[in-house]
């Protein structure tokens, strides 16, 4: 999709929309990670960040856009990487992905068309068309892919959060 093009949850072209983005919200698994578990004896399943996400997280929060995570599974590690990264809306083991979203907003007081999701599966695919922008990484599922208006071309887990969070750095700083 071109920068002027529109798509079907908004009538401003995707640029002008990024530049009204005050919330970034990121899945875990598939986005944050690559979406393998590695399974171990004891303890909870293993999974690995890339370090590039965590730096765009960083500038993103340092460019004045809040960040949330909100994922269906839980994780101690994965909650202590995102505080340390100054991540503070962390939803986690989220049985609700859509009211944990709209407590975020709530808690914000921003609309949902100042929010951009990105996602990976179909459990994503309710918050990314609620969003302003729905964003996705290059190996998503097909019908996530359908939906997005912005695709990373890495995978997740392996830097597609970091070019997300520089686009959106971008789109604000062209204004």
């Amino acid at each position: 999709m071109s920068d002027t093009e529109t798509s079907s949850n908004e009538q401003l072209p995707r640029t002008e929309r990024a530049r009204q983005i005050q919330l970034a919200v990121f899945d875990v698994d598939g986005v944050l990670t690559d979406g393998r578990l590695y399974l171990l004896d004891h303890g909870e399943p293993a999974r690995s960040m890339h370090v590039h996400d965590g730096l765009g997280i960083k500038r993103l929060l340092a460019a004045g856009i809040d960040v949330a995570v909100i994922s269906a599974r839980p994780g101690a590690a994965v909650a202590e990487r995102l505080h340390e990264l100054g991540v503070i809306h962390i939803h986690l083991d989220s049985h609700d992905k859509r009211m944990d979203f709209e407590a975020i907003l709530a808690e914000l007081e921003i609309t949902p068309s100042e929010a951009a999701v990105m996602g990976d599966d179909l459990p994503d695919l309710a918050l990314m068309r609620d969003a302003g922008l729905a964003l996705t990484v290059s190996d998503a599922v097909d019908a996530v892919h359908e939906h997005a208006d912005w695709v990373s071309s890495r995978g997740g887990g392996d830097g597609a959060v970091r070019q997300a969070c520089e686009w959106l750095i971008d789109a604000r700083e062209a204004t």
